[in-house]
């Protein structure tokens, strides 16, 4: 098998690649404790993908106990240098429908009890959050969707919430003040630390709802998200797999060099516990 390049998150509903062939599961274990669960590794149109259930296959971890560091850092000991990562938002705003697909280019990150950086103890690091979605990886996801005739919405405003959960009608209100498009529990944590490993992020964001400001609607309901995914997540592996299948092998963007003016810390002065765990996203800069 090639190298791993691509991969996939896939959110609820989506706790499987059914396009992936050559298929083998591997337990990798991380500094930072455990993944949601094993990576299914396998090749999709000649290129090497490995698929992480983000909640853990049956749905077992909640948004707040996922551990974001350890899926992302596993992706990077892989050798992932991309991930496409799908995931179930509610609405707020009219024209974006339940069964859309919606590829949000900013997030707000509203949640108060994640991990949501590699950097601290001893080794310091301040990325650019400016841009959190790569621009070319969202270019190729389009693109892609004309060539499957599956239309989606670029750009947006994420809303991140920690749930697990949902909104109040009072916060719904509020949220749709500020003008965001999409509100979900988890994709901001893995923009940020897929930044910091230097990694390609893109959102692919599946509306089920309306969240409960449209009071037309009834207020949403995990069963009411759970029969719309089980919709959407065919639409989702169809546009990943197209998405795959478009994907240059050289990159146009600059997330992969991410860290190169973010790191403050002096080498020599870093903590040498913090300088191991972090050997596969440091080594670039303070070699092996």
């Amino acid at each position: 098998m090639p190298d791993i390049e691509i991969g996939i998150i896939g959110g609820s509903g989506l706790y499987t690649m059914d396009a992936l062939e050559d298929v083998e599961e591997r337990v990798i274990r991380t500094p930072f404790g455990d993944p949601s669960d094993r990576y299914v590794v396998g090749t999709l149109h000649g290129r090497a993908v490995a698929f992480l259930a983000r909640h853990g296959r049956g749905h077992r971890y909640l948004p707040s106990e996922l551990n974001f560091r350890a899926n992302i850092y596993a992706f990077k000991s892989l050798g992932v240098n991309r991930i496409l990562s799908a995931g179930a938002v509610g609405s707020m705003k009219m024209k974006l429908k339940p069964m859309d697909i919606v590829l949000p280019d900013q997030f707000i990150d509203r949640t108060n009890a994640r991990k949501s950086t590699f950097f601290g103890d001893g080794v310091v690091a301040h990325v650019s959050m400016a841009e959190p979605v790569c621009r070319q990886l969202a270019e190729i996801v389009e693109k892609a969707s004309q060539k499957i005739h599956r239309p989606i919405r670029r750009g947006g405003t994420y809303l991140c919430i920690e749930g697990p959960q949902f909104s109040t009608r009072a916060e719904s209100r509020l949220y749709r003040s500020w003008g965001v498009d999409v509100i979900g529990m988890t994709n901001v944590q893995e923009a940020k630390l897929a930044r910091e490993a230097e990694i390609c992020y893109c959102t692919l964001a599946l509306v089920t709802d309306y969240d409960c400001w449209h009071q037309e609607e009834e207020p949403v309901t995990a069963g009411m998200i759970l029969a719309c995914l089980q919709q959407n997540a065919a639409n989702a592996q169809k546009l990943v797999a197209a998405a795959i299948a478009e994907m240059p092998p050289a990159y146009s963007c600059t997330c992969h060099r991410a860290l190169e003016f973010a790191i403050i810390t002096d080498p020599a002065s870093a903590n040498a516990d913090a300088k191991a765990k972090l050997e596969p996203i440091l080594k670039k800069y303070w070699g092996e």
